[in-house]
């Protein structure tokens, strides 16, 4: 079986902490096989990972956690940015035409400014049939969500809608990378696309982190990255 973790960020994105090659060491580490660096609304820290995957072992899955109009999208196999803020359902035909799919990260999940996809705005967008051959998962194991509710919620809706279920670990810290994947059968990336797509794959989950955790590491880290961006600017 395959290992993934499609959904993390970068110190390309404004909330990440972990640098691409740290993110690539880490994920070669803990054996992943595929991986996702999906930034907001920035696509380059997923390049580079792309160019320097090879020297780690891992494959990356291009990808970018778009801010739509009505909450965050997982867009993945695209190359290029998205343009943010427009309707979920307009998003997701962008992201087929740029030859992509869509995964809903942490859906109905709140707090902490996150921007998350109602059950409605997703519900609504499946009536679709050019986004429902896009929009094809639900995250429903997100490891390092404060709001621990909205993991349940999101089997839930997952359940009623019979759609593909993801888990990932939504790292913004290079230690949290892991915490939640997802198995597929293989081991490439267009294995795992063809599972996802075939909704053959299954939730791995670690041990959980507290909210102090996950917060208090994320913010010891976003200070220190903070100063390395400076010294660089310098």
């Amino acid at each position: 079986m395959g290992l993934a973790d499609i959904h993390m960020h970068s110190i390309y994105s404004y909330d990440g902490t972990a640098s691409v090659t740290a993110i690539l060491k880490r994920a070669s580490q803990i054996g992943l096989d595929v991986i996702a660096i999906t930034d907001h609304d920035e696509i380059n820290g997923s390049l580079k990972a792309m160019e320097l995957a090879y020297k780690y072992g891992v494959e990356v899955i291009p990808g970018i956690e778009v801010t739509t109009a009505e909450g965050d999208l997982l867009a993945l196999n695209v190359t290029e940015k998205i343009q943010r803020d427009l309707p979920l359902i307009e998003t997701v035909l962008k992201v087929g035409e740029l030859g992509g799919f869509c995964i809903a990260p942490h859906p109905m999940a709140g707090g902490l400014g996150m921007k998350s996809l109602s059950a409605y705005s997703i519900l609504r967008a499946l009536r679709e049939p050019d986004v429902a051959r896009t929009l094809i998962a639900l995250e429903t194991y997100n490891a390092t969500a404060i709001d621990k509710m909205s993991n349940h919620y999101a089997r839930i809706l997952a359940d009623r809608l019979d759609i593909t279920q993801t888990a990932s670990s939504d790292a913004h810290v290079v230690e949290a990378i892991g915490l939640g994947a997802t198995e597929f059968d293989g081991h490439t990336a267009q294995d795992l696309i063809a599972a996802l797509q075939n909704g053959n794959v299954h939730i791995r989950k670690q041990k959980e982190w507290n909210s102090v955790r996950i917060l208090g590491s994320w913010a010891t880290q976003y200070v220190g990255s903070a100063f390395t961006r400076l010294a660089n600017a310098a």
